[in-house]
């Protein structure tokens, strides 16, 4: 098959359950995702949900362990299996490690994360508490690619919720992770169309 017919393969990260992951299968099983297919799900444990799902789904799941091991080794394994399953974006969804540098220059422009603010605001852990602690009266997600950085890549798209007297960071972050499973299958679709360009921080869709 000629590689313009050939699907795009994405490798799904993942730490925990993976509830983005899930949501990435839906929009492929569901057409919303056309001509996309998840390659292999990677997790730095081995008892991930998110693992065991990806099985129930029939797809390949890899358990990359990281304890004792140096992050550069760790890294260097991954994007090995990542090249052999021949992937062409990588997806973190919800995988708590900092990528190193050797890694994010493996897939440049080619790994996409999603983080539970509004970047450049309240990056790293406990988003959603920081939102709150800070009274921000609008919340979301955030679609970015990764870099050597924290939560730091060029922006793709963003989601907005409001911020509710009422809430807490458990209501808060359910609200926000119902439209972190909308970007996620745009912000894919987005980027492997490849019409767009980056200025310098700037994602800029084509007409």
């Amino acid at each position: 098959m000629s590689e313009r017919l050939r699907s795009k393969r994405l490798g799904i990260l993942l730490s925990g359950r993976g509830s983005n992951f899930l949501a990435i299968a839906d929009a492929i099983a569901s057409g919303k995702l056309a001509g996309v297919e998840i390659a292999v799900v990677i997790s730095n444990k081995v008892d991930a949900p998110g693992l065991a799902a990806a099985r129930e789904r029939g797809l390949n799941a890899v358990a990359i362990e990281t304890r004792g091991r140096k992050r550069a080794e760790h890294d260097s394994e991954i994007v090995a299996c990542l090249h052999e399953y021949q992937v062409d974006l990588v997806c973190l969804a919800g995988y708590m490690r900092l990528l190193s540098q050797e890694f994010v220059a493996a897939f440049p422009q080619r790994i996409l994360n999603i983080h539970p603010s509004l970047l450049p605001a309240f990056p790293g852990l406990d988003a959603q508490r920081q939102t709150l602690e800070y009274g921000a009266k609008v919340a979301g997600c955030t679609m970015h690619f990764v870099d050597e950085q924290l939560d730091h890549g060029v922006i793709i798209l963003q989601k907005t919720v409001p911020v509710l007297d009422s809430d807490d960071e458990h209501t808060l972050a359910a609200r926000i992770l119902e439209q972190e499973h909308i970007a996620y299958a745009e912000a894919i679709a987005r980027v492997l169309s490849e019409k767009y360009q980056i200025v310098g921080r700037r994602y800029l869709a084509e007409a």
